[in-house]
């Protein structure tokens, strides 16, 4: 694709505060700040490197009011994951900024313990009248994958113990020390929404999350290595959780988009060392190996118990537990994604870090959600 302005932007800073069910004493905001602090720390700068903005929940301009920053570019969408990491790379590799801080962070505000959480019910015709909530949503689609593929409950449940299972040795994970898993314990646990059991779902849990970009002739010197962005994409079939999903028009969706952020870093599935999955139901991640290109359509309940996706196999999924076990905390769980992948291809993953890792992928969104966000990061500028 020639010259890619992207491989001119390199993440130089990334942290995680505490995760837990519930974090006694924060507000989203005081965890938010938190988590700046440490991933400004993580870089070797301050508050005074920044010119840039993308703050969730707290809002870009005003948090840069509130910290006495001046002359900020603020995000558009303030959206913290793959799609606020690459419009601030767009910007910075086209001159508008030189350093992005993306931060985020929820404390205190599912409360309602005995209902499902708030994000998964959202208010439209879907849901309010006939309980199409979150998981539900996403189970219609893997539920049609099954019919049409034969792909198995078990299947399913590899995924959900294999991701389980690294979270239980996760020191920093939410559920360190619930494991170890087995796929028949997946299968054992409480039906949720057919055919995802309590196990094959994502949990909730409070945390925070921030991250710093810069222009590549700046990354240097920093302490830890740079990490670069090599290609991403993004790809939608609607409104989020407004409309309920169908198979037909969601299968490939995000193909598109792992196409192109493979194309611009010139490299193919192969190459990816660790997969870093946005892993909030356990068939998504059969369909992200799918869709990415990792395996044929129809071939990923196969592939997931062939042992690729363990630690240790070809693709190791989820590293660090993911949305099953570390954390789902508000919209910071999707810039978590992207922080255990640059963690692994910086070598200094707490758990299961693969050796000579150099490219990691990572995502957010998926068939219940109508989209899917792609990304791609490694420890060489291409």
């Amino acid at each position: 694709m020639g010259n890619i302005p992207l491989h001119d932007v390199a993440v130089v800073g990334v942290y995680n505060t505490k995760q837990a069910r519930s974090l006694e004493g924060h507000t989203s905001r005081t965890i938010t700040v938190e988590a700046i602090r440490g991933a400004l720390d993580d870089a070797g700068m301050t508050l005074s490197d920044i010119d840039g903005l993308c703050i969730g929940g707290i809002g870009s301009r005003a948090f840069g009011y509130e910290a006495g920053l001046r002359h900020t570019w603020a995000a558009n969408g303030g959206l913290v994951g793959v799609s606020g990491v690459l419009e601030a790379a767009a910007a910075i590799s086209n001159g508008i900024v030189n350093t992005v801080l993306i931060a985020s962070g929820s404390a205190g505000v599912y409360t309602q313990r005995e209902s499902t959480a708030p994000w998964t019910r959202p208010s439209n015709e879907f849901v309010e009248c006939w309980g199409l909530f979150t998981a539900a949503e996403f189970a219609l689609v893997a539920r049609r994958h099954m019919e049409r593929y034969g792909t198995t409950p078990h299947q399913l449940a590899t995924v959900a113990a294999t991701i389980r299972n690294n979270g239980n040795i996760n020191p920093g994970a939410v559920y360190y020390g619930r494991g170890p898993f087995t796929p028949e314990d997946v299968l054992n646990s409480r039906m949720i929404a057919d055919p995802y059991h309590l196990l094959d779902c994502a949990m909730t849990s409070e945390g925070g999350g921030a991250m710093i970009l810069t222009r590549a002739d700046r990354a240097q010197d920093r302490p830890k290595p740079p990490v670069y962005v090599l290609g991403g994409g993004m790809e939608g079939e609607g409104p989020a959780y407004q409309h309920p999903p169908s198979y037909d028009m969601l299968d490939e969706t995000g193909v598109g988009a792992a196409k192109r952020a493979f194309r611009m870093a010139g490299i193919t599935p192969n190459d990816v060392d660790v997969c870093e999955f946005y892993d909030n139901f356990s068939w998504e991640v059969i369909r992200m190996l799918e869709v990415f290109g990792f395996c044929g359509q129809g071939e990923g309940g196969p592939f997931v118990e062939s042992g690729a996706i363990q630690p240790g196999g070809k693709f190791p999924i989820v590293t660090d537990g993911g949305l099953m076990s570390f954390s789902h905390s508000g919209n910071v769980q999707r810039l978590q994604r992207i922080i255990q992948a640059v963690r692994q291809v910086r070598g200094d993953s707490v758990v299961n870090q693969v050796p000579n890792a150099h490219v990691a992928i990572t995502n957010n969104g998926g068939a219940g959600a109508l989209y899917t966000d792609v990304l791609l990061v490694g420890d060489q500028r291409p």
